[in-house]
């Protein structure tokens, strides 16, 4: 049993199936890096406490680096039996320096160390998500510049319902990705908590100084109990949920360009560069890349379905059952990552088929509501200028006809002081010149958000 951290007592090995079923070293060794780490904020503030010279600390460091240095250029062994990443860089530094690597497990447990990298690691994932994010919004907000006067029609229901500047569906999704972004620096700060030092369950009797630690690794708090600290996962579904929801919003904009990229809609040129052909039908140019960022939203939600099963009902504090967090955590994680790596340059090489847009502009009566509008204006109740404003799309949908091109006596049957300016309110430009209110489509309007997000985006 040398190789087992907690061997002492036992007499008999441990079964190979055992071995094999128990490992999680084939998944959690990517956090070598926290674990040496936080191994050597550990020792130092052990050696500043007195529990090690300043001599054995050095060496300790010294040493960690090295094995740090071996896993970086794939020198270093992973074997099964040494269990998980924090025995194998434990072990690799007894090998190295003996008593005084053993020195190094003083005052804290496997427990208290795996929250700890994975505090460490879900941290800095939180920030390379917001940074990813954080670009996406950028090639958003540029594209505002670009498509400053492309008017698009607007869908709900999947059904044209009224028109919105370029910039307007632009700027959405910055909203919804500005959320996304609030969530993740929500969930850092329930992260950045130092549970090292809340060793098995219960404290140490040992004088250490958990809040040097947390000065070190740049945790803003420590945490207040040893029993619950040792068993919290929250950060870990805390931040796949807010995984979840960042893959939820886009898969919604993967399907939307999916779509708008059909012959059927044929507002969006994709790069080919982010499609692929058919091994079959020679013509194709397949959205392959949308439709995976599609996909594979259902294994982030997986991810966030497994982890809430995972925690229900366990007790406090430390159970094994635990080990099972990684797998999802890195899956949704990588999933992510790689998702909003290929979303920014999509939408900067992406083009609007501008005159196939503008050809059917006209199409399902954008202008409908812009005339219910004007009416009202002119002191027609609501519900009565929607529907005489239904009776003359009716007439038109009928004749086959857009609304401006319904004589003055059609529209003078909803008012008869209608005169000839009623045509001023008519067409997707003027439906669009119409909007005034805070957060419309009206071109001011659009114009100071446009500027607002620039400034929001350079300041971050």
């Amino acid at each position: 049993m040398a190789d087992k951290a907690w061997g002492g007592v036992f007499t008999e090995k441990t079964d190979p199936a055992v071995e094999r079923f128990t490992e999680s070293i084939s998944f959690d060794r990517r956090l070598y890096g926290q674990d040496i780490r936080a191994s050597i904020a550990h020792a130092q503030m052990l050696a500043k406490v007195g529990l090690l010279s300043p001599e054995e600390c050095l060496k300790i460091e010294q040493a960690l680096e090295d094995i740090r240095s071996e896993i970086e250029q794939g020198r270093f062994p992973f074997r099964i039996e040494l269990e998980d990443v924090h025995m194998h860089v434990e072990r690799a530094l007894i090998e190295r320096l003996g008593d005084v690597g053993r020195k190094l497990h003083t005052a804290r447990s496997r427990n208290d160390q795996v929250s700890t990298d994975l505090r460490l690691w879900v941290r800095d994932a939180l920030d390379r998500i917001d940074r990813r994010l954080r670009e996406v919004q950028r090639a958003l907000v540029e594209r505002c510049d670009r498509d400053a006067e492309v008017i698009l029609p607007g869908y709900t229901h999947t059904q044209r319902a009224q028109p919105v500047l370029a910039p307007h569906y632009w700027l959405a999704y910055c909203e919804k990705f500005e959320r996304d972004r609030a969530r993740l620096a929500d969930c850092r700060r329930r992260v950045n908590v130092l549970t090292l030092g809340t060793a098995a369950l219960a404290g140490t009797s040992l004088p250490i100084d958990r809040d040097d630690v947390a000065r070190r690794l740049g945790f803003e708090s420590v945490a207040a109990n040893s029993l619950d600290a040792s068993s919290d996962r929250d950060f870990v579904l805390e931040f796949v949920f807010a995984l979840t929801l960042i893959a939820e919003h886009f898969s919604g904009w993967a399907e939307e360009w999916i779509l708008w990229s059909t012959a059927e809609f044929s507002f969006l040129k994709l790069p080919q560069g982010f499609c692929t052909g058919s091994s079959l039908m020679p013509q194709k140019v397949n959205p392959d890349v949308l439709e995976l960022i599609r996909g594979k939203t259902a294994r982030v939600v997986g991810g966030l379905q497994t982890l809430l099963v995972l925690l229900k009902g366990l007790p406090l504090a430390y159970n094994r059952d635990l080990q099972e967090d990684k797998p999802p955590l890195f899956d949704a994680f990588d999933t992510v990552d790689a998702a909003l790596e290929l979303a920014a340059p999509l939408i900067r090489q992406a083009e609007l088929n501008r005159p196939a847009i503008a050809e059917r502009l006209d199409r399902g009566y954008l202008d409908a509501t812009a005339l219910m509008e004007h009416l009202i204006q002119r002191g027609i109740p609501q519900r009565t200028a929607h529907e005489s404003v239904g009776k003359l799309v009716r007439k038109a949908m009928d004749r086959g006809v857009r609304l401006a091109d319904l004589p003055l006596t059609d529209f003078q049957e909803a008012d008869p002081a209608l005169d000839r300016s009623v045509y001023e309110v008519l067409g997707v430009e003027n439906a669009v010149a119409a909007m005034q209110s805070f957060g419309s489509t009206g071109r001011q309007r659009i114009r100071d958000q446009v500027e607002r997000w620039k400034k929001r985006i350079n300041d971050k």
